[in-house]
């Protein structure tokens, strides 16, 4: 296959590589200030659709709805955040969140059933908005910082994972912490995924280590042990990601070079 941004490469680097939900159409995003969209074809191209371009706001993230039919932006330095409406064309600002007091907001997770947006704030604050109006809902807060979120399949639940490599279950509706437990051996969690038949968790950490966990027993226990513990990546994992029909997970740093591994 040839490159997906193929007709125009990004000028620093890329952060979000993200396919439409539903679309032939991929997403680039990145420090160069831009997010791409291009649609993707088996033939000898693929064309770029368009390109929007963020004044002095270097990309962290970039998301697609889940309906698709906007795209969410955060910057590397900014409290504010863009939401792109591809329908309308529009590039709407989101300057402050009201309730909201973060210097920066960073990173950011959407709710399966596109009711939600979870903001991940510093000193382990997670703000949970709506994501029809962007307003605030509720803000919970883990012990320590929190590095990195995930929602079940079902979006009733949240897992929150602590640099300290605690793992926190709230309960989306009433946001109450259902339960917590620790990841064996971590000595500071970086990501998390749960598996879309909601049977796994996986749980990344800084020394490469991947433990992989039912979700029952997450559940129950202060101390679960791992189905299995992957251990072939020798630098930080940054990205952990299921497949839909959770039969493979992939595993990645970015702190090296071709650090992927389909387990």
């Amino acid at each position: 296959c040839l490159p997906a941004n193929q007709e125009r490469f990004a000028n620093g680097k890329l952060v979000t590589v993200q396919f439409h939900p539903s679309a032939q159409v991929v997403l680039t995003a990145g420090h160069d200030r831009s997010v791409s969209l291009f649609q993707v074809k088996n033939s000898s191209l693929n064309p770029k659709i368009q390109s929007i371009y963020l004044e002095s706001f270097p990309i962290y993230k970039a998301r697609f709805s889940i309906d698709g039919e906007q795209v969410i932006a955060t910057g590397t330095h900014h409290s504010m955040f863009f939401v792109y409406d591809m329908m309308a064309g529009n590039i709407i600002p989101i300057p402050k969140v009201r309730g909201v007091e973060e210097r920066f907001l960073r990173n950011f997770e959407l709710s399966p059933d596109g009711s939600f947006m979870l903001l991940i704030g510093t000193s382990g604050y997670l703000h949970l908005l709506s994501m029809k109006t962007k307003e605030l809902i509720s803000t919970m807060k883990v012990n320590g910082r929190c590095t990195a979120s995930a929602f079940t399949p079902d979006s009733s639940k949240i897992y929150s994972y602590s640099k300290e490599g605690e793992v926190f279950i709230w309960d989306v509706r009433s946001r109450k912490c259902l339960h917590k437990f620790e990841d064996e051996g971590s000595l500071e969690g970086t990501c998390i995924a749960v598996s879309k038949n909601n049977q796994y968790v996986a749980c990344g950490s800084s020394s490469g280590v991947v433990n992989l966990y039912t979700t029952d027993v997450c559940l129950k226990e202060n101390r679960p042990k791992p189905v299995k513990a992957i251990m072939n990546l020798l630098t930080s994992a940054t990205c952990v990601t299921f497949n839909p029909t959770t039969e493979i997970l992939a595993v990645a740093s970015r702190d090296a070079d071709e650090a992927v591994k389909l387990v």
